[in-house]
């Protein structure tokens, strides 16, 4: 017997072939100059009325063998968008751009999904002066509806509303190709290359609890993107340039004579910059001194320069412990990176006839946005306005991204839209081709709902957070006595999952947008949506099958021979919720907004539990305990929803344990 996917190619390409022979013929019947005589244009009607009903046919089967070929999972939702636009086009062909709106139904007495276009069409052609009633229109788009592979039947309900039934044969279908698969995502039309700036700590200062939501979020970010296909390009844009490093070299002679050689623990380091600071505001001579080791190290003398490398090493290393702990891969590309190009970008602005002079200092004023860009400061410096000016440019036309993604605080929210509206004024990228975009988030609160801070009023460092969230991951594992029945090894996994999986859902599963109060009671607690509940339930359901004695081979081979029944309401929902992971990556992908992914696999949880509950996956004697029988079908769904669910916790950066 030959490979099946070669076999559904070959009559893939059978059917393409005839379709488009008949197509052709149709075309031609289609010619009042090839019909002559009347007997015949009835015969010929005849023949074009088969002819269309095969086409139809052939047209229906090529989308079920491409739905079986296919080895990624399908987006129901857009296959329903395809069918309804499709027939809402030909239900109304006078309307522009007809709204197309197809969701999953919240009530299942409703059917699956719904499909809410007709009040809509209805609206839009009153404006035109027809007066049409939705339910009519409801109608219509319900007889256009091309044969398809996924639709049972379809009901008009209230207004217009077009509730739609799928097929259980045909959601079954796409449960088995999961498990023999895996997750595959939709196939991308082109590769697309994304860059993503996020973390972005300064170089000198301790990563603090405001680098957190940054970090979370843009390596969560990335992780969808590089799993959907993309190219992607992690960014750190360190604060490691300009006026601060003069200050606190100038301080480092002064107070730390070794500074060539060694630089000063990070700490120590921080502590230095504060004083430099201090010193700058407050003594002249010291400014002077400090402007002119700026000078030095821009003319990148040696000696300023390898003091700033011990500087810049110093506060990578720490850095990096940060990543470590929390699985983040980035490059760094800081501002320094930036400085030749800076030159570059203010002259490009300035041929355009774009800068203004304003007391020494040279703008750049945006028609539309209300504050200018500062390109030169009165000094001759440079401006963070310049430097994400010329990392944007670096980014567009050295990089050649498609898609820029820039994770920070909201706070800067007007900053960016100033800088892509100059990029844009001058011609460097077109919204409507290359999507730049910031993804802004709110601040993290402590439970007195004020800026998160110490006792003593500090900002929190990051590493003195994690190092508490593994004390308390370890708390709570022992207080559930699971020091008593995991290995030392597996009880160290399953703290730093639980502890750090909790920091990142806590932050991921809060729209961004908003601000968010970090509590470690709230996290770490096992009921409701959080990491330490959906870790639980990911190892409870992974346990099933090993304590019924099925291992991987016999569930692998189960998933080719084995039909997914989905007869009771429970096994239905869970398939139909399973199935929805696409969908759920597809909004994310469109709004950037990652509790949503969060919320799916509360629901996915929540919805295998009811599952679970109602239906059998194994059957014991009561007696002995020894397995009667195993309910295969079900067993693969357990494995179906523990399948879906380990690939979005590897999106949002958390590694499950097999035992906790």
């Amino acid at each position: 017997m030959g490979d099946p996917v070669t076999e559904y190619q070959a009559r893939l390409q059978e059917q393409e072939n005839e379709i488009k022979s008949l197509s052709a013929e149709i075309e031609s019947l289609k010619n009042p100059q090839n019909l002559s005589s009347t007997p015949r244009l009835d015969e010929l009607r005849e023949e074009n009325a088969k002819l269309k009903y095969r086409l139809n046919i052939l047209k229906k089967s090529m989308q079920e063998e491409r739905t079986l070929c296919s080895k990624s999972m399908l987006n129901i939702n857009q296959r329903l968008q395809e069918v309804f636009g499709e027939a809402i086009r030909a239900s109304c062909p006078e309307l522009d751009n007809p709204p197309l709106a197809v969701t999953p139904n919240q009530q299942a007495k409703f059917g699956d999904y719904q499909c809410n276009s007709a009040m809509a069409m209805a609206q839009m052609l009153k404006a035109k002066g027809v007066k049409v009633n939705p339910r009519e229109i409801a109608e219509k788009i319900i007889q256009n509806l091309p044969d398809n592979e996924l639709i049972q039947k379809t009901e008009i309900a209230g207004p217009g509303f077009i509730n739609i039934h799928l097929k259980r044969t045909f959601v079954s279908q796409l449960l088995s190709n999961l498990l023999v698969n895996g997750v595959v995502p939709p196939p991308l039309a082109s590769r697309k290359k994304v860059v993503v700036d996020f973390s972005s700590p300064n170089i000198a200062k301790e990563m603090h609890v405001g680098h957190l939501r940054s970090t979370i979020i843009g390596e969560s970010m990335c992780r969808l993107f590089e799993f959907l296909g993309y190219d992607v390009l992690r960014l750190n844009h360190v604060g490691d340039w300009g006026t601060q490093f003069g200050m606190l070299i100038a301080h480092l002679q002064d107070q730390f004579p070794d500074y060539l050689t060694v630089s000063p623990p990070i700490g120590d380091l921080q502590a230095f910059y504060k004083e430099s600071k201090k010193r700058f505001d407050s003594e002249e001579d010291f400014k002077k001194r400090a402007y002119q080791c700026v000078v030095r190290l821009q003319s990148k003398e040696p000696d300023f320069i390898k003091a700033w490398k011990l500087i810049c090493d110093v506060s990578r290393n720490e850095f990096q412990k940060v990543y470590d702990c929390l699985d983040v891969s980035i490059i760094e590309r800081g501002e320094s990176f930036y400085q030749d190009l800076m030159t570059e970008v203010v002259k490009k602005f300035e041929e355009k006839g774009f800068v203004q002079l304003d007391e020494g200092r040279k703008l750049v004023f945006v028609p539309g946005q209300s504050i200018p860009l500062t390109v030169v400061k009165s000094d001759g410096g440079y401006t963070y306005d310049t430097s994400d000016l010329a990392a944007l440019h670096h980014r567009l036309f050295e990089e050649k991204a498609d898609i820029i993604i820039y994770v920070t605080d909201s706070g800067q929210g007007t900053h960016f839209q100033v800088v892509f509206a100059a990029a844009q004024m001058i011609g460097w990228y077109d919204p409507q081709v290359t999507r730049v975009e910031h993804a802004g988030f709110g601040v993290v609160l402590g439970e007195d709902k004020k800026k998160f801070k110490t006792r003593s009023g500090d900002t929190v460092r990051l590493m003195d957070l994690l190092e508490e969230g593994l004390k308390r991951s370890m708390d709570k594992l022992q207080e559930k006595e699971r020091d008593k029945v995991l290995t030392p090894d597996e009880l160290i996994k399953a703290q730093r999952s639980v502890a750090f999986g909790c920091i990142k859902y806590a932050d991921l599963s809060h729209n961004r947008i908003n601000d968010y109060v970090f509590s470690f009671d709230k996290m770490l607690d096992d009921r409701g949506n959080t990491a330490a509940y959906l870790l639980y339930a990911f190892t409870r359901i992974r346990s099933i099958a090993r304590l019924a004695n099925i291992d991987e081979a016999t569930l692998k081979k189960a998933a080719e021979t084995t039909e997914v029944l989905l007869d009771h309401e429970k096994e239905w929902k869970l398939g139909k919720c399973i199935l929805r992971f696409p969908e759920i990556l597809q909004k994310i992908l469109d709004d950037l907004l990652l509790h949503t992914l969060c919320d799916y696999l509360y629901e996915l949880a929540t919805t295998f539990t009811e599952f679970y509950d109602s239906c059998y996956c194994v059957e014991k004697d009561r007696q002995t305990g020894e397995v009667v029988k195993v309910n295969m079908w079900r067993m693969l769904l357990c494995d179906a929803t523990a399948t879906v669910m380990a690939k979005g916790f590897d999106i949002l950066g958390i590694n499950p344990v097999q035992r906790m």
